[in-house]
């Protein structure tokens, strides 16, 4: 099987191009696989590159776990610029069907790729998260059922849920036992992904993430989308912000409501392509 490796901000993704051959499922049921590090290329999902009736072209990725993610905000950026690289489309603004409806990636004469990734669902129905009534989830007290700890969380779903949880210092949270154990949290029944983030100073942020399905990666682009929308919300930035994550920087434009689009900028580079044998 020919793949090509892309990564965005060092989340790594295996793309397949499925454009001519929609059946997926026979590679999908590898994909834990596909990801493995030491015996499978390496990855931090697996993506699909597929026709559609409803945009220019459909968008599936599979989590390291096997288990099927709606979108992918740093994934579509490589997408787009593959698919514009592949001749699949001829325009740098092009529409892509996902799990979380149709987003707009735009490639930019910079290199980089700016995505209207849609409105934010602020709801606590829309995301979901429990517990909390059917209004917004801002920084609202939580306590985790299998840490015990306190946290004050902001919860936004940008097609997938977060959990954005503002600290002083993201270096000195331990992410795989309180990023694990917010994920599989009562809270969310459909899981979560979670978000620790810290103000450096005016619209600029700091971030680690911990994500649904895959565990700790170098960035996430949704999860990016959601921190910024929260500190919006908690009034710890204006409109727009920059963000630092362990594997790059990402800008986000939000306006403030829900009605309001968000939108992500940021680069995505191919690293290689080869053969897997499956």
């Amino acid at each position: 099987m020919h793949f090509t490796k892309w990564q965005a901000c060092g989340n790594d993704f295996v793309f397949i191009n499925a454009a001519e051959n929609p059946d997926i499922k026979s590679i999908s049921d590898q994909a834990k696989l596909i990801c493995d590090r030491h015996y499978g290329v390496g990855a931090d999902g697996v993506i699909f590159i597929l026709p559609s009736e409803a945009a220019d072209l459909k968008m599936r990725i599979f989590n390291s776990d096997g288990s099927e993610a709606e979108m992918c905000g740093n994934g579509i950026r490589a997408f787009a610029k593959w698919a514009f690289e592949l001749g699949l489309v001829n325009e740098k603004k092009i529409s892509v069907e996902t799990g979380a409806g149709i987003l707009y990636p735009e490639l930019l004469d910079d290199g980089n790729v700016r995505v209207d990734m849609g409105v934010p669902h602020l709801s606590a129905k829309e995301i979901p998260v429990l517990g909390f009534g059917d209004g917004t989830v801002v920084d609202k007290p939580l306590i985790n059922g299998g840490t015990g700890k306190h946290y004050q969380v902001s919860c936004v779903s940008m097609g997938n849920p977060h959990c954005v949880i503002f600290v002083d210092d993201v270096n000195a949270i331990d992410l795989p036992g309180e990023g694990h154990q917010l994920e599989i949290d009562a809270h969310f029944p459909n899981k979560t992904n979670v978000e620790f983030a810290q103000k450096l100073s005016g619209n600029h942020f700091r971030m680690r993430v911990w994500e649904r399905g895959t565990g700790i990666t170098l960035a996430c682009g949704t999860g990016t989308c959601a921190a910024v929308v929260a500190a919006i919300l908690n009034g710890f930035a204006d409109k727009s912000a920059d963000v630092d994550l362990d594997g790059g920087s990402l800008h986000i434009d939000w306006a403030g409501s829900s009605k309001d689009h968000v939108y992500m900028t940021g680069p995505a580079v191919k690293v290689f392509e080869g053969d897997i044998s499956l």
